[in-house]
């Protein structure tokens, strides 16, 4: 649903699947887009990450999944994700994720835009790769940093989701979607203020000492922070 969610599972998913080619194409990166795109559709196989921006008007031949992680914003950009894949008599699969509370969008969708969907079981034996992402948090703060920017921007988004009766955020289980982007501490948000998330156990690290990989980061850093003290 957002830019920085995009730049976040983007880096978890090139470091988490091995010889898989990942590519992440978002609003924001309005010079790169179109190389990054034009790369894409000459791959033999590979896994883009994006947002609404790669939706409609676009053509990738033979694309066996939509995976769409976060419900869209509208009902008709549900439709507009799924005619990415089985294009020009070709056969595909369009998945989206959503939570019990959320289920009623089921029906939404079959009134609104005619659009029949069947569920698909829950798959069994699913590695658990969280604490892996921790680790990878830990040792960069790049990582740490965009996990934080992805989970609030993910918050707000929710928060202002077009379908608000059946996307509510007052029901929101910020303890679990914490886990989920595998945070290290919940984050400082109007969102969060005043709640308890006794579900939720932040790292026992300082994360203030989590130190960026890219050396000249890191350098910028310390200056910043030394004028601060």
């Amino acid at each position: 649903s957002t830019c920085a969610c995009v730049e976040y599972y983007g880096k978890a998913l090139e470091s988490l699947i091995k010889q898989v080619k990942i590519m992440s194409i978002h609003g924001k990166m309005k010079d790169k887009r179109n190389k990054i795109f034009t790369e894409f559709r000459k791959l033999p196989g590979g896994i883009l990450v994006c947002t609404d921006v790669m939706a409609r008007g676009i053509d990738i031949p033979e694309v066996h999944w939509v995976l769409q992680y976060d419900p869209p914003s509208s009902a008709s950009a549900f439709v507009h994700r799924c005619g990415r894949t089985a294009r020009i008599g070709n056969v595909g699969s369009a998945l989206v994720f959503l939570l019990p509370m959320e289920e009623s969008y089921i029906n939404f969708l079959s009134i609104n835009q005619k659009c029949p969907m069947q569920e698909m079981k829950p798959q069994t034996n699913v590695l658990d790769l969280l604490p892996k992402l921790k680790s990878m948090a830990l040792a960069d703060r790049a990582v740490f940093e965009k996990g934080m920017k992805a989970f609030v921007s993910y918050v707000q988004a929710y928060a202002k989701h077009e379908c608000n009766l059946i996307f509510r955020i007052k029901d929101l289980d910020f303890a679990s979607l914490a886990k989920g982007f595998a945070l290290l501490k919940m984050p400082k948000m109007p969102e969060l203020r005043g709640k308890c998330f006794p579900d939720f156990t932040p790292v026992t690290v300082n994360t203030d000492s989590i130190s960026f990989k890219d050396k000249n980061r890191e350098k910028q850093r310390q200056k910043q922070l030394e004028q601060q003290r």
